[in-house]
């Protein structure tokens, strides 16, 4: 850890903290993070664009995540080129072609996120049941 002006600065802060952060804190960066990514339509579409080879168009997306609005996909998509997750390439033709692929980071987001699918996966039976045994003592 590297001390600057007498503010540890941890890696990956960029002298945005002195120190990793707070979730408790609503202003904390981090936590304003794991709010996006947390979200079931980017563990979604970082899974989508991390099963491919190279990039999807917004309507192959749009095809592919089942239940997701127009408008929901267009702000995920958004959020996610703003955190440099993915990328966005336009090619010019009527109407314009557009295409989208994950960073070397958004790569680096999409093993945790399918390690929670596989956690969620294994366990849901068992939280199922857990929540039918719940219900029923109410």
């Amino acid at each position: 850890m590297a001390v600057q002006g007498g503010t540890s600065r941890n890696p990956g802060h960029l002298g945005v903290t002195p120190h990793r952060g707070d979730l408790f804190d609503a202003a904390c960066p981090t936590r304003q993070l794991l709010d996006r990514v947390g979200t079931k339509w980017t563990t979604m579409l970082v899974l989508t664009l991390d099963q491919t080879d190279g990039e999807l168009r917004f309507t192959e997306l749009k095809r592919a995540l089942t239940g997701i609005s127009q408008k929901m996909l267009t702000q995920t998509l958004r959020s996610l080129e703003r955190d440099g997750l993915v990328t966005r390439r336009v090619e010019p033709s009527v109407p314009p072609r557009v295409f989208y692929g994950l960073t070397a980071r958004g790569k680096s987001l999409a093993q945790p996120l399918a390690q929670l699918r596989e956690w969620a996966e294994i366990h849901m039976p068992q939280i199922q049941h857990d929540q039918d045994a719940f219900d029923r003592s109410l």
